[in-house]
């Protein structure tokens, strides 16, 4: 057993988060030989805190399998770097990496999957925040259960903070039932000034939900705003479907990679038997991955335990983070970071390097 040996042994190991194999994702950082005995460390480029320690274990249980293996130390590891933005723009501050979460239509529940998703990746370890792009129809302070004009410290706006994550949103400097009557202009320029004018702090991901459709505030974060990558939310529906892939065409001719596709409201689960139905169709946000040759990051229930607990201000990952809907953002979150991870990195970003072992 050599060190090429046990390369190729972990060559065969599938990241499914990344959707590569550990060598490819760039993950092995050394390989330790001793006769029989190995030692691998692996760093993963994405956060994983609570499946880090199940990886090790699966990693150490298929190189122990080999005949040449008498035993195996694995060590997992995980560090976030920021990724490559627009040719023309720098990185955002403290801010490693901005996902713009996106769709072509509204009512798909794009705003849903973002919540959740920025949950869930704090969840995982990461310093996360929120932006509510939507400055004509707020709702993550209702989705988060919070309100009320936030702080300032003289100059700068302090980000309310709602289950971990740090959130600024429009909604919290107007009135409730205010309608925002403006123009594009002003819309795009509330949307910098929301983004600039925020003490996030040291963030790994920001994620920005932006309002659906392809217009102004899409445009502005396309020129503007230095952004990693972007999610597409859609339902399987054939018109929602046609609306999705001009959000998808609009981020690549902008040079904003797409991370992949969230397929939600895939299936409904009736309250009463507990029968999956595909009411809305079904294969349509894995076609479209397989035609775009994107990732399908997840495909999401229509639950009435996501809709209840979002009127309630607790979104699922955190009000039921044991639920089988909890469990399918989580993974929409890991996909979502992983997809970004083997990404290209930026190298004009400094951020103290912060590594977390399990």
């Amino acid at each position: 057993m050599n060190k090429e040996s046990v390369m190729a042994l972990l060559g065969e190991i599938n990241d499914e988060n990344t959707g590569c194999d550990l060598v490819t994702a760039g993950a092995v950082r050394e390989v330790g030989v001793h006769e029989d005995r190995i030692s691998v460390d692996i760093r993963l480029g994405y956060p994983l805190a609570d499946q880090g320690m199940a990886l090790a274990a699966a990693i150490k249980a298929r190189l122990e399998n080999d005949p040449g293996i008498d035993a195996a130390a694995v060590n997992v590891s995980y560090k976030i770097q920021p990724h490559k933005v627009q040719d023309e723009l720098k990185p955002l501050g403290s801010i490693a990496n901005i996902i713009a979460v996106g769709s072509g239509k509204g009512g798909v529940g794009k705003s849903t999957a973002a919540v959740n998703l920025a949950i869930s990746l704090q969840r995982e370890g990461a310093r996360v925040g929120l932006l509510d792009a939507d400055i004509y129809g707020p709702s993550i302070p209702a989705m988060l259960g919070v309100k009320g004009q936030p702080a300032t410290d003289g100059e700068n706006i302090i980000p309310k903070e709602a289950h971990g994550l740090k959130v600024m949103s429009i909604g919290f400097l107007v009135e409730e039932d205010t309608p925002m009557i403006w123009r594009g202009p002003m819309v795009t320029s509330a949307l910098q000034q929301l983004l600039n004018d925020t003490l996030w702090g040291p963030l790994d991901y920001l994620i920005i939900d932006l309002p659906p459709g392809t217009g102004d505030i899409q445009l502005t974060l396309a020129q503007r705003i230095p952004t990693a990558g972007a999610v597409i939310v859609t339902t399987p529906q054939d018109i929602a479907l046609l609306d999705a892939r001009k959000a998808l065409h609009m981020f690549r001719k902008v040079d904003v990679p797409v991370l992949g596709v969230v397929e939600n409201m895939s299936t409904h689960i009736c309250t009463s038997c507990g029968h999956e139905e595909a009411i809305f169709g079904s294969g349509g946000g894995e076609q479209m991955a397989q035609d775009f040759e994107i990732p399908l990051l997840g495909q999401l229930p229509l639950a009435i335990e996501i809709r209840a607990s979002l009127d309630e201000g607790k979104p699922t990952v955190a009000h039921n983070p044991d639920s089988a809907a909890a469990r399918s953002f989580r993974s929409l979150a890991l996909r979502t970071a992983g997809a970004l991870a083997v990404m290209p990195r930026s190298m004009a970003f400094k951020m103290p390097e912060i590594v977390i072992s399990n």
